[in-house]
């Protein structure tokens, strides 16, 4: 037997990508208290490009299936 599944999509306005990548970090930080909020797949988009998504965390697998929660791109190392 499978439960349905639903995404919860938030719209935040920002100025700027950076702004909105920054946002994005904040906010999803502040609700990861929620066992079911999968902040590896937070991402954002332009206004009018929201097919296009940034990704704000590095979601690279790591060795014991946990993913990475560094910035997407971070230099180095998970």
């Amino acid at each position: 037997m499978s439960t349905e599944r639903f995404v919860v999509h938030l719209p935040v306005v920002a100025d700027n990508l950076d702004t909105a990548r920054r946002y994005a970090r904040v906010i999803t930080r502040a609700v990861s208290f929620l066992g079911n909020v999968d902040r590896t797949e937070t991402t954002v988009s332009y206004e009018d490009e929201q097919g296009v998504h940034h990704r704000i965390f590095c979601d690279r697998l790591l060795g014991n299936g946990r993913r990475c929660t560094g910035r997407a791109g971070h230099p180095g190392d998970c």
